[in-house]
């Protein structure tokens, strides 16, 4: 979240959002204008809130155009990116109407004749990651699941990287196992301790739940104009990362702390 709003605050704009599982992020870039395309598999702040009203109403009125992947599709289409391979063979989407709207092509599995999806790799110029540590080289560990960010680090040309911590390279090395991205895959990397928030990062601190439902309640009762006076609140008005966390008070984060705990102890 720390890199989403510096893309807000620098006012980017025709940018295309990927990511699998698209949340607050596609949302805010969404209404600020920063994004004319989203490729995802599904978007909405979380499964009580159902789909992204943000979304309806810029896709329905053709503000942004939405390109809908499967969200085994839009993890192998990294994976191909990661192995640098032009596609991967794969059942996801075969039969479906998302094959038809996305132009999925097809190939024959030479060894039984069957027809497999032929999921195209995705080469995304940059990727925005954020990790639990890394050393001054940029060797990223990331504790609990890691998800697809090795495979976007690996296919991506720009990597940039947040970091909760930024430890010795010899601390790195005696958990060489948790070393998911490693630095020469790596552009850029900054400490910014609760990088995620109000979304979360594992054992750290827990996700704000109740921070999402008086946002997600704002937008029932006020539509765009309430995402645009967020936007306002928690990006244009902070100067800095500091006094963006300092929104949402200390108490606030102290208690998102030991939410994360309890459910990691």
């Amino acid at each position: 979240m720390a890199l989403v709003r510096e893309i807000l605050r620098q006012r980017r704009r025709r940018l295309t959002l990927v990511r699998n599982l698209t949340c607050t992020e596609g949302e805010l870039m969404m209404v600020a204008g920063c994004v004319d395309r989203v490729v995802t598999a599904w978007m909405s702040i979380g499964l009580p809130w159902g789909v992204s009203r943000v979304m309806r109403e810029h896709v329905e009125s053709g503000r942004v155009y939405l390109e809908e992947w499967s969200h085994l599709a839009l993890g192998l289409r990294l994976r191909a990116g990661a192995m640098g391979v032009p596609f991967l063979p794969a059942l996801t989407m075969v039969g479906s109407d998302l094959g038809v709207t996305t132009g999925l092509r097809t190939v024959q599995d030479p060894y039984t004749g069957e027809t497999l999806a032929a999921v195209p790799a995705l080469f995304p110029d940059v990727a925005l990651l954020h990790v639990h540590r890394a050393d001054r080289f940029g060797n990223c560990q990331i504790d609990g699941y890691p998800h697809m960010d090795a495979d976007i680090a690996r296919a991506a040309a720009t990597v940039l990287v947040t970091a909760e911590e930024i430890v010795p390279e010899e601390e790195t090395r005696r958990h060489p196992d948790r070393t998911v991205i490693p630095g020469f895959a790596v552009d850029a990397l900054v400490h910014v301790p609760w990088g995620s928030f109000p979304h979360e990062c594992y054992g750290l601190y827990e996700a704000d739940f109740e921070h999402f439902g008086e946002y997600t309640a704002a937008i029932v009762e006020r539509g765009m104009a309430a995402v645009e006076e967020y936007l306002d609140l928690y990006v244009t008005r902070p100067a800095t990362f500091a006094d963006y966390l300092d929104r949402f008070g200390g108490a606030r984060l102290a208690r998102q702390r030991r939410f994360a705990r309890e459910l990691t102890s």
